[in-house]
Order: structure tokens, then sequence, then C-alpha cells
């Protein structure tokens, strides 16, 4: 059973969208970080602080499999019910007013931000879908210079944000040394420099 403060927690899970997403996938299967990246289209960072979180709360688990790739896995799933309606008890009859004030306002606000919300919904969708095909562009224009698998996802991980070693790590699911040996082999390339306490790609725009 529940206590108040683990009810306060698990909405606090659910009340964040990209973490339902995360939810939504691993109900249909076990998936390790780069996938999940790779389908939400989420930055790694945020991605590494949710799955940290809902690892915290026992709501995910991980292992590793033989090539070392951290797999998360829900642990426990999540049924939500919410009852709503009078008590009935106790009921005392209350007029409100016809004309509130500010209550037409205050709906005609509320109308208007829906509709902005779902205008940004559609819009992120779309955003997400121009988003895989650049991601496919990038992978055949590639060529010779990113021959590998591994070396794409980590352009494409340094390319939503610069990242330390250990949020690489963490995000590649690689030992220390095969991801060194990946970013020296990217920075004699010129793709990848040191930025700060972490790495960063080299000649990209910020703006």
């Amino acid at each position: 059973m529940l206590d108040g403060d683990e009810y306060s927690r698990i909405l606090d899970v659910l009340g964040n969208r990209n973490r339902r997403r995360i939810l939504s996938l691993l109900r249909q299967k076990p998936c390790f970080v780069t996938e999940l990246s790779e389908r939400l289209t989420l930055s790694p960072k945020a991605l590494i602080e949710h799955l940290a979180l809902m690892e915290q709360m026992e709501i995910l688990g991980s292992y590793l499999d033989d090539r070392r790739r951290k797999y998360y896995y829900l642990t426990r799933d999540i049924t939500v019910e919410v009852s709503y309606g009078d008590r009935g008890e106790g009921k005392v009859a209350r007029a409100v007013p016809a004309q509130a004030p500010g209550w037409q306002s205050t709906l005609t606000l509320v109308r208007r931000m829906i509709r902005a919300r779902e205008e940004l919904v559609t819009n992120l969708e779309q955003l997400d879908q121009d988003i895989q095909q650049k991601i496919t562009d990038l992978a055949r224009q590639g060529g010779d210079l990113v021959p590998g698998e591994e070396e794409l996802d980590l352009i494409l991980a340094l390319s939503q944000a610069d990242l330390t070693l250990d949020e690489l790590q963490e995000f590649m699911d690689l030992g220390r040394g095969p991801l060194l040996d990946l970013l020296g082999g990217l920075m004699e390339k010129g793709i990848v420099e040191r930025g700060g306490p972490g790495y960063r790609l080299r000649g990209i725009d910020e703006g």
C-alpha cells in the first residue's frame, strides 16, 4: 500500500510527458539508452536524468547484455484510476452568479491555451520526423569519415549537447577504454574536440 508521499512521487513521474513516453516504450520491451534517445528524440542529458530518477524510485530496473549495453525495463507498471463525482452527503446547494467576475475571460484564455498546446504538439511531432530524416541523411553523408554505428551514435549525442566523459559513457553503454578510443579517433579526424569539462562537436554553430 502506497503512502501519501509515495503517491505524490508517482504522480510527479507521470506528470512529465517525456517520462510517460519512456514508460510507454518500455511497456513494449526493454531498451538501451541509445535506442530510447533515438526513438524519443530526447537529449542524452535529459534522458539519463529521467532514467536515473525512475530507477531510484524502483519503477525501472537495468541489466547489461553481452555487449555491455545497459538495458532498462519496467520493474512495476503504474495504473492510475481516477474517480470523480458528487459525494452526496452534506451537500449544500449554492447558487453561482451567472456572470462571475473574470469567468468568461478566464474560459477564453483556457481555450486559447488548449489550442496553442495542440498546435505545439503537432509542430513537435513534425519536428521529430524532420530530425529523424536528418539523422538518416547524416548517416548517408558520413561515408568513410564515420564508418561505424558507434561513431555515429557518439556524434548524434554530442550534436544535442556538450557532454562529459561520464555522461557519454552512460549514453553509449561502453567501457571507458573503448569510449576514449572512439573519441580519440573522432578528434584526430577533426570532428570532436575537448570543451570545458567534457567534449563537443567541432565547428558547430550554437545558434
